[in-house]
């Protein structure tokens, strides 16, 4: 490591030595060791363009690192074409020992850079731990803060157990877009064993609360920390919200175009067989809008926004990272889109299928809508 270089510049010079240098008589490139390494797992160019970049290093998660270890431990990994990474059960003793001698060398400096690298330099990063850590994974460890609307009072004034001096009270309940709630909250407590993880209402956040790693859940309709930020990271993206009982399903995101407005609307179907003089609304496809960048407030941490136009909307947004079957991928898209800028913003469909909500795939092109950074459009 150049004595004024950091860990994590050092980790991707070193990741691109060894695919161009390693074997002098054979020069690797990219889409070579994506196809090589996607014998044990998917991953794409734009994932190793990242890990190499010592602009603004992604460190690989974990088991990338062992998957690199293996491969350049062995000349035989690219004996025979397609490249692949060997199994553990096909090396030979002194290939064996090869291998562990550079994963611990990655390692030491995958270590360092989790801890000593700015904690902006490394959203991307996975935790090493058996769910993968991802883009919820926040290597500097810092305190994260989830923010949920309150249920408006006409709302809860329906349901049960809501009101304090009920002995059932559950404070939960008072939350909206709760679905969202409990499966964000555990997957970034499983991600960040350590990290302490608060969720606040939107009314109820300190000053604290606002300067960490912060995440919003929910739209402009009753979230107002959401209105405040989307104003604050000037996104082209609107959120026309709900303006009352009668215009419920009137709500739609929009995006300035040349001729004017662009507008994307849920789409919501009437029920078969509705009683006569009466139409129930099915959603069968919302509009989720994810932001991820530069906390406003703070720097040095990050923010993230998972909204929809309805709950399920929102729900979707968070699995988009979160799903196993589609947060890797959808990881590497985040981390190809945001690259250098401070701000990355996407509309995408979630599909509703006979009430069930559908992960979105971002790789999906009719999954997108639209796609903004403050230097791309």
């Amino acid at each position: 490591m150049h004595p004024a270089e950091s860990p994590s510049v050092a980790l991707a010079r070193r990741l691109k030595e060894l695919r161009t240098r390693h074997w002098p008589d054979l020069p690797l490139t990219q889409a070579q060791l994506a196809e090589a390494f996607s014998t044990v797992q998917p991953v794409s160019v734009p994932s190793i363009s990242s890990w190499e970049s010592t602009r603004r290093p992604v460190p690989p998660p974990y088991e990338r690192l062992r998957a690199y270890a293996a491969f350049f431990a062995t000349r035989r990994s690219v004996a025979t074409e397609p490249y692949r990474v060997l199994a553990d059960t096909e090396l030979t003793g002194d290939e064996r020992a090869a291998r562990d001698r550079l994963h611990e060398e990655l390692l030491g400096l995958r270590e360092v850079d989790a801890q000593e690298t700015e904690p902006g330099l490394a959203w991307l990063a996975t935790g090493g731990d058996t769910i993968g850590g991802g883009p919820w994974h926040f290597p500097d460890q810092r305190p994260v803060t989830i923010v949920c609307a309150r249920l408006p009072e006409d709302m809860l004034a329906r349901m049960p157990y809501t009101e304090p001096t009920d002995p059932d009270y559950v404070a939960s309940y008072t939350y909206a877009d709760l679905d969202a709630l409990i499966e964000l909250h555990g997957h970034v407590r499983a991600v960040n064993p350590t990290v302490e993880v608060n969720i606040r209402t939107a009314d109820n956040l300190t000053g604290d609360d606002y300067t960490a790693h912060l995440v919003l859940l929910g739209g402009v309709d009753w979230n107002p920390v959401t209105r405040d930020l989307m104003r604050r990271l000037n996104t082209p993206v609107r959120q026309v919200s709900r303006a009352g009982p009668g215009d419920q399903y009137d709500s739609f995101f929009e995006v300035p175009t040349d001729g004017g407005e662009r507008r994307f609307d849920p789409v919501l179907e009437s029920e078969p067989g509705s009683p006569q003089g009466t139409v129930r609304r099915l959603l069968r496809q919302d509009v989720a809008h994810f932001v991820r960048g530069d906390n406003p407030y703070n720097s040095k941490r990050t923010l993230t926004i998972c909204n929809g136009m309805f709950g399920r909307g929102t729900y979707g947004a968070v699995r988009a990272l979160t799903d196993h079957r589609f947060r890797d991928r959808n990881g590497d898209y985040l981390a190809q889109g945001l690259g250098a800028h401070s701000v990355w913003s996407l509309l995408f469909r979630i599909f509703i299928v006979n009430g069930e909500t559908l992960t979105p795939d971002w790789t999906d092109p009719g999954t997108r809508l639209h796609e903004w950074t403050p230097t791309g459009g």
